[in-house]
């Protein structure tokens, strides 16, 4: 272990030093910058600060933090022998420039996929992009501005209400429990803000961190409300295919009946490969046009390699067998998560049921700060991401995320026995 570890908070936006460069010219300071206005409003995210955070840890961690497969949960033997038929000996313009649209297999292949799955949509709505960070932000940069209101839910995903605030949308927290946003609250809080949303972001399935999926009725009235305020819905949906327990539920694309106000966005990252780094937008033909454009300005083109391989691993067929084995491992990882926690800490805390995807979001007495706890976790040999990480106003701060995909059953019980001794250590046996 490296010194004292510690949550991050904020970071310093800029050297406090004179600096130079090669010339030896002064260059300047913290106050002389100019930046433009909206770098103040970017935050960062303090869900990948962990991740430098825990490469610096020399002791074993048990690794409940990151939102990430396990690396044994990556298909990398057959990412392996695709990659030679994909990238070998004839295909030498993998290495060269895409369309930035997305490459013309892998827009096939995923067409056909979605299709067989339940969510068939064309070609001129599909755009493939740099992970599903990259829709979030182009999203983002087509309809907020200085200004905009925008409803989140609340705790939700810090990476997407960051990319709403770099450009500078207000944020309206709108609570959740355990069938995903409270839709009813919204019309009370929209009144309350004076002004409709100009966009509502919304993870329906298996939500981050909640893990809780929002209720088809729900999905209902969230449609019926945004119409009546003309409000664009960012439909963030990175586990959808990740549903282990319970009924799949149409998408609010597809129970809209596809309404160019809703926006989805979409990942391999969770389903296949997160270091890939290929997602991709499903939206009105318009949208994508312009998304189009403006992807052109930021990267080009999305990684060809990597959609080479991915379009093989489609053609394959080697996905439906592949989600098959993840929902099976999550469910068993997430059960044995419930089931330790139930060990060691018993009725002092609250838990989600997540019916897919990654996360659990645990409750403990109001007393305990999950911040304060975090650097005595991290010393037992367990990490997690604080909930005050999850809201744009710092709340939930007894409360936190653990990831149960990326650990297997056995850690999964060390781990929370690790936590449950934090907690002793920090608050005493009678913390309950």
């Amino acid at each position: 272990m490296r010194g004292e570890a510690t949550w991050p908070r904020d970071a310093e936006p800029v050297a406090k030093a004179t600096a130079s460069d090669r010339t030896g010219a002064r260059l300047p300071v913290d106050g002389e910058l100019p930046f433009a206005a909206r770098a103040a409003s970017i935050p960062g995210s303090v869900i990948d600060a962990s991740t430098t955070l825990l490469q610096d840890q020399r002791h074993d961690v048990v690794r409940f933090a990151m939102g990430s497969p396990a690396p044994e949960s990556i298909p990398t033997a057959v990412f392996d022998h695709i990659a030679r038929a994909a990238l070998g000996a004839g295909a030498s313009d993998a290495y060269d420039y895409g369309p930035t649209e997305g490459e013309a297999g892998l827009r096939a292949a995923l067409l056909r996929f979605l299709e067989e799955h339940g969510a068939p949509t064309s070609p001129e709505r599909l755009l493939i992009t740099a992970g599903g960070m990259q829709g979030l932000d182009l999203t983002c940069k087509l309809f907020v501005e200085r200004g905009d209101l925008v409803a989140v839910e609340s705790p939700t995903y810090t990476n997407g209400t960051a990319a709403i605030a770099s450009y500078e949308g207000d944020l309206l927290e709108v609570p959740v429990d355990d069938e995903g946003m409270v839709v009813d609250a919204l019309p009370g809080l929209v009144e309350a803000a004076g002004r409709a949303p100009k966009a509502i972001y919304v993870i329906p399935n298996s939500q981050n961190p909640s893990g809780t999926t929002l209720s088809l009725d729900r999905r209902r009235l969230l449609l019926e409300l945004a119409a009546g305020w003309g409000s664009v819905i960012l439909e963030d949906d990175p586990y959808g295919l990740l549903r282990f327990e319970g009924e799949a539920l149409p998408g609010l694309a597809e129970l809209s009946g596809h309404d160019p106000r809703v926006v989805g966005v979409y990942t391999f990252s969770k389903i296949v490969a997160p270091g890939l780094r290929v997602g991709w937008v499903d939206a009105d033909a318009a949208i994508v046009a312009r998304m189009t454009d403006a992807k052109q300005g930021m990267d080009t083109c999305t990684n060809v390699p990597a959609q080479r391989i991915l379009e093989l691993f489609l053609e394959r067929g080697d996905m439906d067998e592949h989600l098959a084995a993840l929902r099976a491992d999550y469910r068993e990882r997430k059960h044995a998560m419930q089931a330790a926690l139930r060990e060691h800490f018993g009725s002092a805390v609250g838990f989600t049921d997540p019916g897919g995807g990654f996360f659990l979001w645990l409750e403990l007495p109001e007393r305990v700060d999950t911040r304060e706890l975090f650097e005595v976790a991290l010393r037992e040999g367990v990490a997690y991401i604080p909930g005050p990480a999850f809201s744009p106003s710092g709340r939930f701060a007894n409360q936190l995320r653990l990831c149960f995909a990326s650990t297997g059953p056995e850690r999964i019980r060390e781990g929370v026995r690790r936590l449950r001794r934090a907690v002793d250590e920090l608050y005493g046996s009678t913390w309950a």
